[in-house]
């Protein structure tokens, strides 16, 4: 599959990357008004277009990775679905749940494949988690408690004019779209949240940290904390060793998933479940399930190209996307009213 990359910044960049190397996929072409897009595209030996308009024109790929700033998400992604062109859109979908809305409706009508580009779905160590949930192992699920709690350095928020620093620069924008989407696909949609935010730490205008209390369908409760300011690498990113930028601790967790038979810590992926009658004056089975870190990059890239051959049906598609944002919208209002703030997910 022929698939070209929208956008040249860092994600592009690993999109392009990862597509160079894949067995599954070719890159088509780089889509970039920039010189330094233009340079690369000569260096890898693929064309260069400034727009995704001309390239949709002159050499129509069998898909697109649109990596190009948020605000332009929607506009790129409508343009693709004109043109009958399976797209993966990088998260956030949208800046907005009604732009997320415009963009899953119009793929849904004309029938395009559209994919929101929440990588770590084609984590293994995610994949493994679904699995184990839905066999039944855990029985019934009753509660799930995560946590993203790590220290960005202070020359993180000194780029541009100091953006991260104001509303719509924190860690509930940048950081809780990924956990909130990964939380989703292991227990089901978010229907509700409370939530509450301070900025007492570093005392910008932005919040640094998150309390939330998700409630999911079908009656499981959720709790979240999120900081980018606690010297504790318990993240994704930290744990899971998927990006090796990172330090990683790999016997610390992000997730605790708790059934009324047994429990599954993500991403050590150590198991504990009753063997006989559920007591707490029974002991657990404990296990570990081993799984081989991945890239899930190059996972989705493998997933896209088989969601295109008509294989597979998307394990992220924009409804996901969709749905991700309106909770991360519904967590700022619940921390500004201290209501409990329905999703609108139903």
């Amino acid at each position: 599959m022929r698939i070209a990359v929208a956008g040249a910044g860092l994600i592009g960049r690993r999109h392009i990357e990862e597509l160079v190397k894949s067995p599954h996929a070719s890159l088509a072409s780089i889509i970039d008004p920039t010189p330094e897009a233009g340079a690369l595209a000569a260096e890898l030996g693929v064309p260069h277009y400034a727009t995704l308009e001309r390239a949709l024109a002159d050499d129509r790929p069998d898909g697109v990775i649109l990596a190009t700033p948020n605000r332009l998400h929607v506009e790129g992604g409508l343009t693709c679905i004109a043109a009958g062109v399976p797209v993966i859109v990088e998260k956030p979908l949208a800046e907005t749940a009604a732009g997320a809305k415009q963009l899953v409706e119009a793929a849904e009508a004309a029938h395009v494949p559209l994919l929101t580009g929440h990588h770590r779905n084609y984590s293994a160590n995610m994949a493994a988690a679904r699995e184990v949930i839905s066999s039944g192992v855990l029985g019934r699920l009753v509660a799930i408690v995560g946590q993203a709690t790590f220290y960005k350095p202070d020359d993180y928020f000194d780029v541009g004019d100091g953006w991260r620093r104001k509303a719509g620069g924190g860690p509930i924008l940048l950081n809780l779209t990924h956990e909130v989407n990964n939380l989703m696909a292991l227990a089901g949609d978010i229907t509700a949240v409370q939530a509450t935010t301070s900025s007492a730490t570093r005392g910008f205008e932005v919040e640094d940290t998150a309390a939330m209390i998700f409630h999911f369908a079908g009656g499981v409760l959720g709790t979240f904390m999120l900081s980018d300011t606690a010297a504790s690498p318990r993240s994704w990113e930290q744990t899971s060793g998927e990006n090796t930028s990172y330090a990683t601790y790999p016997d610390e967790d992000s997730y605790h998933v708790m059934g009324t038979v047994g429990s599954l810590s993500i991403p050590t992926m150590r198991l504990k479940t009753y063997p006989g009658v559920q007591s707490w004056w029974s002991a657990t089975d404990d296990s570990r399930i081993d799984v081989a870190v991945e890239d899930p990059l190059a996972n989705q890239i493998a997933h896209f190209a088989a969601v295109i051959r008509g294989e597979a049906e998307p394990i992220c598609d924009g409804r996901a996307g969709l749905k991700t944002i309106q909770v991360c919208d519904a967590v700022q209002e619940a921390a500004r009213t201290g209501a409990v703030v329905n999703t609108g997910i139903s």
